[in-house]
């Protein structure tokens, strides 16, 4: 039987720490998966459901775009992805008699944790201006209440639409169409804030901003590279497939900060063997310090340049561009400056250079600890320059692999969920539909805050996510919710961005993964894509949580409806009825789609193209893969201080915290812990299991502080620290941000550690 939800926020002031562990999964992770699992589902339905998950027949994880291999288990999933089917398939609900006995400033003072935990959403509910409880409201009113506010607008610039990458490829589709025939390009998403940096350089780069590898060329891989990730919690089945390489005989090299459990052994629960001994993974670890990866691959670059027959001169000459002035750049690197950039020793990197030689196939996989830098760009287009040195792109076995977090966050910029899109891509729209689309570049994430604060954004619709606490510098950013007139969030649960609204607030349910879609037509699926460009179909099997729900490609058609009116021809009452017409569409406007609704019949579903991997191709502005040769950058660190980045404990997925454990860290019961250098703690006197606040600095002067954080002398690189978000999104300065993509420096926060008032 499922536990219900908790009456009071846990306490958290005196987190349990131990020291951290060696080896991920095995029979922990199972017992830990079905205790989540039976208190949210009970024993029967966790049973029905996680059968079905990442399933031929079934629905694709609600939780990481990791691929699915063509042979899958019968249980294809890893825990972090049954927390985060058991949270969707919760039997709990928030229903409108939760909302009469909860004002929203009450809500507003709970953690993040307590509100996702109460269940699922149950009904469309309304906070009128200058009320404090939310009230049920009949779908149809709610349209209207958003018509109105976007009619009132002055410009449609002024309304700004917001996507979560758990959103499908039918529902982006129609969702970007939407508001294109309204008039804007304000299309933010949740790419601007995590791998913006890796399609800003690989566009540049290899003319594709996506991965260049499948799952089978991991396989096939002499050396895979895994630098500023953590696979054990953000995408744990990728241990499956680095086991897998292993076995064939590749090896491994880790470039993080931190040492990773999942990283250093993999127990695989699916085999007696993995949970018994389990497989160790990396060769070579790198503890490098946080933004030393472009001064590392730059090093590493000049090497390969100066061993004799290193280079692949027949791929160079024929499918690459700017050569001369990156190798010249290269050859000026500088031992000493790369040694204190990164914090690494000689002796590691000739390690590390003498791997790379001996490797006929290499992959660089990266995540987050690349792309949250100012010089993130930079920083990945030298990985590009390391690969393109000796032919790694293009052939089975090597490329480059972007691993991307939320399930369908590259399907929904494959459907024009982008506030920049190309020109041949609303011409397509033009010529499909026969409307004009604005050609006015839109605001991403951090440039639609500041329309908010500034006042010239007052309409916020998200589709999924949760805005709010996802996004930097938090006191900024909700101060700049508050000016809106109007909030809407289409969501599955409740969490920070509901109750801090705008004027007016509309809450539109919607239906999860795991539950069944019917529409008038019949039963529906929908369509996403993996981090490696597979698109397949996703089946969801459950009733319903509550008969109020409307699918989220409902919704938007429903929406367009009422705004647009007569005046769009755009058939949006049959794209609800029958989702395969809103296929028809995607297969005339986006090149790779062509016969989509046949080919994605097929249960493997199908491979976009990529002209790097299928033809060396290289769609560039110069026709080739470009070389780069930008100036090597690392952050500067002040005295006394520390580099913070933010990242996720074990019981989260992004913002939605499943527990406060934060297991292969020996972190248990508190989130409001920070990790240090036990060196660095002791130089700035700072004692284990002191509290401390954390507190920004940057150069527009102001303080920005996060208090009441328990030190846990860890095993960090030196001069780095790190603590859990969003707890520490205050730290992150709206302005302090990537160069290009404009993404938030997450990762390399100058902050000092000051005695807590509370300690």
């Amino acid at each position: 039987m499922a536990s219900k939800p908790p009456k009071s926020d846990p306490v958290q002031d005196a987190p349990q720490v131990a020291g951290p562990k060696h080896a991920a999964a095995g029979l922990p992770a199972i017992g830990h998966t079905l205790r989540i699992a039976q208190q949210q589902m009970g024993v029967r339905r966790t049973a029905l459901t996680l059968l079905r998950v990442n399933q031929k027949d079934g629905f694709d994880c609600p939780g990481c775009a990791w691929p699915e291999p063509e042979h899958r288990h019968a249980a294809e999933f890893c825990e972090n992805g049954a927390k985060a089917v058991a949270e969707e398939a919760t039997l709990r609900r928030v229903t409108p008699d939760f909302f009469a006995a909860h004002p929203v400033s009450g809500l507003a003072g709970r953690s993040g944790y307590w509100l996702g935990q109460q269940g699922r959403l149950t009904h469309p509910m309304y906070l009128a201006e200058g009320a404090d409880h939310y009230e049920p409201i009949a779908w149809e009113r709610a349209f209207d209440i958003v018509a109105e506010e976007l009619a009132a607008l002055g410009s449609p610039d002024e309304a700004l639409f917001y996507t979560s990458g758990r959103t499908s490829n039918e529902a982006a589709f129609l969702y970007q169409l939407f508001a294109r025939e309204l008039g804007t390009n304000n299309l933010p998403d949740c790419s601007n804030m995590c791998h913006e940096s890796s399609g800003s350089a690989l566009n540049e780069t290899i003319g594709i901003g996506k991965g260049s590898v499948l799952l089978d060329d991991l396989y096939r891989a002499d050396l895979i590279i895994v630098a500023g990730q953590n696979p054990g919690t953000n995408h744990p089945r990728m241990l499956s497939a680095l086991e897998k390489a292993k076995a064939n005989g590749a090896k491994i090299i880790t470039v993080n900060p931190l040492p990773e459990a999942g990283m250093e052994r993999f127990k695989n629960p699916q085999t007696p063997q993995g949970m018994l001994k389990g497989a160790a993974l990396t060769d070579l670890f790198l503890q490098i310090r946080l933004g030393g990866d472009q001064a590392l691959f730059r090093l590493l670059n000049k090497l390969i340049l100066d061993t004799e027959g290193a280079l692949d001169d027949t791929f160079i000459a024929e499918h690459t561009h700017g050569f001369e002035d990156f190798a010249q750049a290269a050859r000026a690197a500088d031992w000493e400056e790369t040694l204190t950039a990164t914090g690494l020793t000689r002796d590691s990197i000739d390690e590390a250079l003498k791997m790379v030689l001996a490797s006929r196939r290499t992959i660089v996989c990266w995540a987050m600890g690349l792309t949250q830098h100012k010089h993130s760009v930079p920083t990945i287009r030298e990985v590009v320059n390391f690969l393109l040195l000796r032919g790694n792109i293009g052939r089975p076995g090597a490329g480059v692999c972007p691993v991307r977090g939320h399930s369908n966050v590259q399907g929904d910029r494959t459907m024009g969920i982008f506030e920049r899109p190309a020109p041949a891509f609303l011409d397509a729209l033009e010529k499909e539909f026969g409307f004009k689309p604005p050609r006015e570049h839109g605001y991403d994430v951090v440039r639609a805050i500041r329309a908010l604060r500034d006042g010239d954004a007052k309409v916020f619709f998200a589709m999924g996510g949760n805005f709010v606490a996802a996004s930097p510098d938090t006191e900024v950013t909700e101060a700049a919710m508050r000016r809106a007139r109007l909030t809407v969030h289409v969501s599955t649960k409740l969490n920070r961005s509901h109750v801090v609204t705008g004027a007016r607030a509309l809450i539109l349910p919607t239906l999860g993964r795991t539950e069944r879609d019917l529409q008038d037509s019949g039963e529906q699926f929908v369509t996403v894509e993996d981090s490696m460009g597979m698109v397949h179909a996703s089946r969801g099997r459950l009733e319903p949580a509550s008969p109020h729900l409307l699918s989220e490609p409902a919704i938007v058609a429903r929406l367009a409806r009422r705004v647009l009116g007569e005046a769009s021809t755009t058939p949006w009452e049959e794209f609800e009825k029958d989702y395969a017409t809103i296929r028809e569409r995607v297969a005339r406007v986006i090149p790779g789609f062509q016969d989509f609704n046949a080919r994605v019949a097929d249960p493997a579903g199908f491979a976009l193209p990529h002209a790097p991997r299928d033809e060396r191709r290289f769609p560039t502005a110069t026709g080739k893969a470009n070389f780069t040769a930008a100036p090597v950058e690392h952050p500067e660190l002040p005295e006394g201080r520390l580099l913070l980045q933010t990242l996720r404990s074990h019981d989260q997925y992004n913002t939605t915290i499943y527990g406060l454990d934060d297991r292969y860290r020996g972190i248990k019961n508190g989130r409001r812990v920070v990790l240090v250098n036990p060196d660095d703690a002791r130089e700035l006197k700072i004692a284990d299991g002191s509290y401390v606040d954390l507190v920004g600095e940057w150069k527009d002067g102001v303080e920005r502080r996060a208090p009441g954080f328990r030190v846990v002398h860890y095993p960090t690189a030196r001069g780095c620290a790190a603590a859990y978000y969003p707890e520490t999104n205050v730290l992150v300065p709206l302005d302090s941000t990537a160069d290009t993509s404009n993404t938030p420096a997450s990762k390399s926060v100058v902050v000092r550690l000051e005695q807590s008032t509370a300690d």
